[in-house]
C-alpha cells in the first residue's frame, strides 16, 4: 500500500521516469511553438499518454510519447506531404512530438469558439473528434460533454492532463 501511495506522489513520477522528465524539453518547445500550441500542454500530454517513453505502445497500438494512433498520423504525414511514412516512425521523439502536437492543435482550434475548450480539445485528441461531436451534441458544456464520456475512459484522461498542466503552470510562475 506505501508503495501504491508513492506513485501517485508529485514529483515521484517524474523521478521513477528514470531521466526522460526533461529529456524531450527543447524538441517539445520548437515544436510547439511551430504549431502554436503551449509546451507544457504538450508535455502534460506526452505525460499522461506515456510517462515520457517513446517505446510505449498503447492497448489499441498507440505509438511513442503521445501515443499517436495509426489514422491521425497518416493524415498528418499526408497532410505534411511526408513521403514513404510508416506507422513505426512514431517511435522517433521527433516524429511522434510532430504529429501529436499538430493532431493537438486542430484539435483546439476546432473547439476554439467553445466555453472552457480545453476539456473537449483534450476529448478529441484522446477519443476522435467523431465521438465528441456526438458527446457535445446540442451545445454541451464541457462538464455534460465529459459526463457522456465517462464510460469512455476519456474524463479520466482529460482530467488527468488538465490537473497535470495546471501542475505545470503553476511551477512557472
Amino acid at each position: 500500500a506505501l508503495f501504491e501511495i508513492c506513485l501517485v506522489t508529485p514529483g515521484l513520477q517524474e523521478m521513477l521516469a528514470l531521466g526522460r522528465y526533461s529529456e524531450h524539453d527543447a524538441l517539445i518547445a520548437s515544436i510547439a511553438k511551430k504549431y502554436g500550441v503551449d509546451p507544457l500542454l504538450v508535455k502534460s500530454v506526452e505525460w499522461r499518454e506515456s510517462r515520457f517513453s517513446t517505446t510505449k505502445i498503447g492497448t489499441s497500438g498507440e505509438r511513442g510519447l503521445m501515443q499517436g494512433g495509426e489514422a491521425p498520423a497518416r493524415a498528418g504525414a499526408a497532410a505534411h506531404k511526408i513521403a514513404g511514412f510508416v506507422y513505426a516512425d512514431l517511435f522517433d521523439a521527433k516524429t511522434n512530438l510532430e504529429a501529436g502536437t499538430w493532431y493537438l492543435s486542430r484539435a483546439l482550434d476546432h473547439w476554439k469558439d467553445r466555453d472552457d475548450s480545453l476539456p473537449f480539445a483534450l476529448a478529441e485528441y484522446n477519443a476522435g473528434r467523431s465521438r465528441v461531436d456526438r458527446w457535445a451534441a446540442g451545445g454541451a458544456s464541457a462538464q455534460e460533454m465529459l459526463r457522456v464520456a465517462t464510460g469512455s475512459g476519456t474524463r479520466q484522461v482529460v482530467d488527468d492532463v488538465i490537473r497535470r498542466y495546471q501542475r505545470y503552470l503553476g511551477q512557472t510562475r
